[in-house]
């Protein structure tokens, strides 16, 4: 994931195969929370990962607003990408950030040169907020804040199966 596509995380692919299994056992763990929701996408068992999005309730709030969730852990395997699996993942994601989560905004980082993803987000009703944070792999880059407001959801029912914490 990290090796197609570095700049849509916050890890260095060498620091990423530095951590030892415990530590990616951890990290797993730490991704089925009772404030996170995983959707992970694959062909079936034993398939490689087609892709994976997380919401996750934003710690600490921005308080005088509707609650927020944030969308982290996007990606969609280089030959799935154009299929709409990104589409459905991110409809599902917006959906348990609002009916599960509680949430009436979802927000998110993306690198400022990551034009495919700000096009998606744009195009999914994502906002730029004007909100820059420092790219920590790349300190003379940004990652643009976006956000979307969110209301309930009428999802039809599909095959995607979500890892759900709770």
């Amino acid at each position: 994931m990290i090796a197609d596509s570095p700049t849509a995380y916050v890890e260095s692919l060498r620091y990423a195969r530095s951590q030892t299994e415990g530590q990616w056992r951890s990290r797993a763990a730490d991704m089925t929370g009772p404030l996170s929701i995983t959707f992970v996408a694959d062909a079936g068992p034993g398939s490689p990962l087609c892709g994976l999005m997380r919401v996750v309730v934003k710690e600490p709030q921005d308080t005088g607003r509707p609650a927020q969730a944030m969308l982290i852990s996007v990606y969609v395997a280089p030959a799935h990408r154009g299929s709409g699996l990104a589409d459905e993942l991110l409809q599902h994601a917006v959906a348990a950030a609002h009916d599960e989560l509680g949430a009436g905004l979802l927000q998110l980082g993306v690198h400022e040169e990551n034009a495919r993803a700000l096009a998606f987000y744009v195009r999914n009703g994502f906002r730029d907020t004007g909100g820059r944070e420092v790219y920590r792999l790349d300190t003379s880059k940004a990652e643009i804040l976006m956000e979307r407001e969110l209301v309930p959801s009428r999802l039809p029912a599909t095959p995607l199966e979500a890892g759900v914490a709770g």
